[in-house]
């Protein structure tokens, strides 16, 4: 018994890895002019005029050229160069932490029964905790290369010089925030998909499932996205500037009063976007894979 659920553990962890991996190769531009986008209004003015999507997105390409917008991509290996593996780094392993995290909770508490609103809000919070701690040095290097102020040569030797420079401490920089801004999206998400799913599938042929379920994943996802941009603001700005900004109180405060509450919504658009449409796309292919190998219905 206890080998069967090892292998279905191990299958939940394999069908999110992929899923998650074809949802940033195409979705990694809107995440960097999401962290552009914020940096430049933590080294503006209050005062000064408020930098557009579309500006960021034109001066990436024309400085860095098309293939800018998909820094953080590639092979899945910390010794090649960091632009090329950031992101799938993370989110490979990430998203997989993430649903072996989330199958193993409902398997072990609710295999006779479905979970309520409540319970899904709890398995969402649980599963994204414990993948972003152990996820999070490799986003801290992420966040920082998509800046363009950091150049470093691999993840391997960025996480290195980080530790040897900086302390380990910088390694889990904007933790709290991270866990504010990702365990609430979580939960959100899992409780509005799952509770729209159960009304929306109801009596629909299994051809058009998949759009259904898409459908689905993008409404939780907006919602999910607006609720918890506060503390994604926050997070970037601790995690580019550890000495500047090291408590999520300070750092919340410092952003209010220079932007005001507007501030801890730079960048919400592209975010938005990018994870609801990853989340979606994820969920959707997550679910179709499980749906295949006969662990899920």
């Amino acid at each position: 018994m206890e080998a069967v659920e090892t292998r279905s553990a191990l299958r939940a962890f394999l069908c999110g890895a992929l899923s998650g991996s074809c949802s940033t190769l195409l979705l990694q531009p809107l995440d960097l002019v999401k962290t552009r986008l914020q940096l430049l209004s933590a080294a503006s003015l209050p005062r000064s005029p408020r930098v557009r999507m579309v500006s960021v997105l034109t001066h990436v390409v024309r400085t860095e050229s098309v293939r800018g917008l998909w820094k953080g991509l590639g092979p899945v290996s910390l010794q090649v160069p960091v632009e090329w593996t950031q992101s799938l780094v993370r989110c490979v392993p990430g998203v997989g932490i993430y649903f072996c995290t989330l199958h193993s909770l409902e398997e072990s508490f609710f295999r006779d029964r479905a979970p309520s609103a409540l319970d899904s809000l709890l398995l969402g919070l649980s599963a994204r905790t414990v993948s972003a701690v152990c996820m999070l040095p490799v986003t801290v290097v992420k966040t920082r290369y998509e800046s363009g102020r950091f150049k470093y040569r691999s993840v391997f030797g960025a996480l290195s010089s980080i530790r040897k420079t900086e302390g380990i401490r910088a390694l889990f920089s904007g933790l709290t925030a991270t866990l504010a801004r990702d365990a609430p999206f979580s939960g959100i998400y899992v409780m509005i998909y799952t509770q729209a799913k159960h009304m929306l599938l109801h009596g629909v042929e299994r051809e058009g499932q998949a759009p259904t379920r898409f459908a689905c994943g993008v409404l939780a996802g907006v919602v999910a996205s607006l609720v918890t941009q506060p503390a994604d603001t926050i997070k970037t700005y601790m995690q580019m500037e550890p000495h500047r900004f090291s408590h999520t109180g300070q750092t919340f405060v410092a952003i209010c009063r220079s932007h005001g509450l507007t501030g801890l919504f730079h960048g919400a658009v592209p975010r938005c976007l990018r994870r609801t449409l990853v989340t979606a796309m994820a969920w959707t292919v997550y679910e179709r894979m499980m749906v295949g190998l006969g662990l899920k219905t």
